[in-house]
């Protein structure tokens, strides 16, 4: 077993001061693999000290040593691409060519920051004055374990395109992705003090991190409540905040389409990465004269699951990350049964064959109502509730019955779905499947979360407006 008790601060790696183990597991086999040792407030201060030093020398590089800078981080992440697709398997069981994909993001998103910074605008006229766009200063990123790679490179690509400098608080559930990316950005030849990676518990660490006084931005990807406690928690000193928070998106299933393939689709869209996805769609929404037609092709379209060991190549769908995990999503899919809704697939307990790993069964639910717990609350498993409505208003207004407005999704007549997309609150409309696209803005309406990623968004989203009046 090995063990991980390093932390990357100054540029280079030291030991952490922090004392607090975790016992790492493998949640294919529930096998340990290993130990973290937490960083801890001390180790959280030291990041900052290191950025805050870094900053003044940083905030004035050229646009040029960040674009060469941006790029040898895209080629030391692809270097490591096929280091970073196991870890990602072997801490929390995706598939293998879903782990693969999301290592060639990290690396695009840096490519992508390079390309926009050529020509991004930092100072224009605006009327009889002059407007500059200055880097915040210190950002701190909170990044969770299901999708590692992506939110560091996403947030670390628009902070060190503005001129930032960062301290990444990655989950202690992803120690080995983390040290990983950390070694990539040692080979990239990254400034001491640019960019610090510390792994610690969110209530230690997190915390000392998003309180600091010199800490001018903070961007938080994961859970609701952690997003608004750091909210109330940062109100007295006022820096910038981005959160990307839950989402409990639609996938609304207009009566135009082809419900063989839209079933096809809906399964993809609901229990892509295990269903740990804030953008999964876990509400199908599906014309009620239709339900029992889509039912039907959902349980010939579930023949196309195969959930296993995600390193073998056939997998499409591996374990959830932890036993905390497998049973919150268990007491979801009980809870389910208790409300009446009824399991079209799946329901309690592991798939068959399958004895040991944090496997959980896909499930579909029909009979399900708007005001049920399933279909209200964020579940991050591989749970789909089927929905019907009347017609289309009636399908928008579920549509839009959420606390949530991350993502939705519609199957539907190219024209059609567009034109229904528009009556969606969510930051994101996909439509007829899983779409992405790295320039378009990403974040949420309601309560999933506060500003925007990806993109130019993501270099504004690290900039401060100055205005220089008169001539």
């Amino acid at each position: 077993m090995d063990r991980l008790d390093q932390v990357y601060i100054a540029g280079r790696f030291r030991a952490a001061h922090g004392r607090e183990e975790l016992e790492r597991i493998d949640p294919t086999t529930e096998e340990p693999t290993g130990i973290l040792v937490m960083a801890d407030a001390h180790d959280a201060g030291l990041a900052v000290d290191s950025a805050r030093d870094a900053f003044a020398g940083f905030s004035r590089t050229s646009r040029r040593e960040r674009i060469d800078l941006l790029h040898a981080l895209a080629d030391a992440v692809a270097a490591r691409a096929g280091a970073l697709t196991e870890a990602t398997v072997a801490e929390y069981g995706a598939p293998m060519e879903q782990a693969r994909w999301r290592a060639g993001l990290a690396a695009g998103n840096f490519r992508l920051a390079a390309r926009l910074l050529e020509d991004f605008a930092f100072e224009r006229r605006v009327g009889g004055s002059t407007v500059i766009a200055q880097p915040v200063g210190v950002a701190v990123h909170i990044v969770p374990w299901n999708s590692v790679y992506n939110a560091i490179s996403v947030k670390l690509a628009g902070a060190l395109a503005a001129g930032c400098t960062v301290v990444v608080k990655a989950s202690e559930f992803s120690g080995l992705q983390n040290q990983l990316f950390a070694e990539c950005l040692d080979a990239a030849g990254m400034p001491p003090g640019v960019v610090n990676i510390v792994s610690g518990r969110g209530d230690v660490a997190g915390e000392a991190l998003t309180g600091h006084p010199d800490v001018r931005k903070i961007s938080f990807t994961g859970s609701n409540a952690v997003g608004k406690s750091i909210l109330r928690k940062s109100a007295d000193r006022l820096p910038r905040v981005t959160l990307e928070l839950g989402g409990k998106a639609p996938t609304v299933v207009l009566d135009d389409a082809d419900l063989a393939d839209a079933a096809v689709k809906a399964l993809a869209i609901a229990f892509a990465n295990n269903g740990q996805a804030c953008i999964a769609g876990t509400r199908a929404l599906v014309q009620r004269r239709q339900l029992a037609s889509f039912c039907t092709a959902i349980e010939a379209a579930s023949s196309t699951i195969v959930t296993g060991d995600p390193r073998e190549p056939g997998t499409t769908m591996g374990p959830l990350v932890n036993r905390r995990q497998f049973e919150r999503v268990q007491g979801y899919i009980r809870m389910g049964l208790a409300e009446g809704a009824r399991p079209v697939i799946g329901g309690e307990g592991r798939p068959r064959g399958l004895d040991r790993g944090y496997f959980v069964r896909p499930t579909v639910f029909t009979d399900v109502t708007s005001d049920m717990t399933i279909a209200r609350e964020e579940i991050f498993g591989p749970v789909l509730c089927v929905i019907g409505y009347e017609d289309e208003d009636h399908a928008a207004q579920i549509a839009n019955d959420t606390p949530f407005g991350l993502h939705a999704y519609v199957i539907g007549e190219d024209d059609r779905a567009r034109a229904f997309a528009r009556r969606i609150d969510a930051g994101r409309v996909a439509i007829n499947g899983v779409a992405h696209d790295p320039e378009a803005p990403f974040g949420g309406f309601r309560e999933s979360g506060i500003g925007r990623e990806y993109g130019v968004f993501g270099i504004e989203d690290h900039l401060e407006l100055k205005a220089i009046l008169g001539r």
